[in-house]
C-alpha cells in the first residue's frame, strides 16, 4: 500500500472527487482527516475501508472559506496527529454565468472557496511540513484553468490561480523536502456534471479524444501517486486527467 503510515488532510471530502480521494487514500493505508461542511453519505463505507487497511478516517465539519474556523481546525489536526504528510486542497464550488451578468458576490465566493481556501490551508500545513522536512501537497485545479471556458470566468480564474500558486509554493518549499503539484481534471462524472443535458454532454464528449468522461477514481489514483513516496522527484507540475482534452 502506497500510503501506510501517512496522515493526510483532504478538503471537500464529502462527495465527488474529494470523496474518491478519501476512499483511495484509505485503501492505500492512510489515516485521513476529511474536511467538509457536512458528513459524507458513504461514511460507513469509508470507515470499512479504513478498518480493512489499518488506517482511519476522521471528519472535520468546517467551512474552508472561514479563515478563523478553518485555521483552528487545521491546527487541531496537527496537534492531534503529530505530523501531517499529505494535504489535498480539493474544496471548490461553481457559480457559472457570463461575465457581463456576474454578480460580484459570485466572483468573490468562487475565488475564496477554490483558491483562497488553499492559501489558508497551505499557510498552516506547509509550515509544519517544512519543519518536519517532508510532505506532499496536491492541489486540485481544472482544465478550465488551462484552457478557459465560456461562462466560467470566475471558476477558470480560480483554477488558473491555483496553478500559479502551486508552482510558486513548490519553489518556496522544495529545499525543505516538501513537494507541491496540481491535478487538472477534465470532464469528470460527478454530481456537478450529472445534471448536464444530452446536447451539452454530447458537445463536451466531442472535444475529448478518448471519447468519454473520466471518473473520480481516475483522479484519485493520480492523487495517491503524488501523495506517495513513489513521486519523490515530482514537484511543481500540473498534470491533466482529461482524456486528452487539453493537449
Amino acid at each position: 500500500m502506497l500510503l501506510t503510515g501517512k496522515t493526510a488532510i483532504v478538503t471537500g471530502g464529502s462527495r465527488g472527487i474529494g470523496n474518491a480521494i478519501v476512499a483511495e487514500f484509505l485503501r492505500e493505508g492512510a489515516t485521513v482527516y476529511a474536511f467538509s461542511r457536512t458528513g459524507a453519505d458513504n461514511q460507513a463505507e469509508l470507515e470499512g475501508l479504513a478498518a480493512a487497511a489499518g488506517g482511519a478516517v476522521r471528519w472535520k465539519n468546517v467551512d474552508v472559506t472561514d479563515e478563523d474556523a478553518f485555521g483552528k481546525a487545521l491546527e487541531a489536526v496537527l496537534a492531534e496527529a503529530g505530523a501531517v504528510h499529505v494535504l489535498v486542497n480539493n474544496a471548490g464550488i461553481t457559480r457559472d454565468g457570463l461575465v457581463f451578468r456576474m454578480p460580484t458576490a459570485d466572483w468573490d465566493a468562487v475565488l475564496r472557496a477554490n483558491l483562497t481556501s488553499a492559501f489558508f490551508a497551505c499557510r498552516v500545513v506547509a509550515r509544519a511540513m517544512v519543519k518536519q522536512r517532508a510532505g506532499s501537497i496536491v492541489n486540485i485545479s481544472s482544465v478550465s484553468g488551462i484552457m478557459g471556458n465560456a461562462g466560467q470566468t470566475n471558476y477558470a480564474a480560480s483554477k488558473a490561480g491555483l496553478i500559479g500558486f502551486s508552482k510558486s509554493l513548490a519553489r518556496e518549499v522544495a529545499t525543505r523536502g516538501v513537494r507541491v503539484n496540481a491535478i487538472a481534471p477534465g470532464f469528470i462524472e460527478t454530481d456537478m456534471t450529472k445534471g448536464l443535458g444530452e446536447k451539452v454532454r454530447g458537445a463536451f464528449l466531442a472535444q475529448i479524444p478518448l471519447g468519454r468522461m473520466g471518473t473520480a477514481g481516475e483522479v484519485a489514483a493520480l492523487a495517491a501517486f503524488l501523495a506517495s513516496d513513489r513521486s519523490s522527484y515530482v514537484t511543481g507540475q500540473v498534470i491533466p486527467v482529461d482524456g486528452g482534452l487539453a493537449m
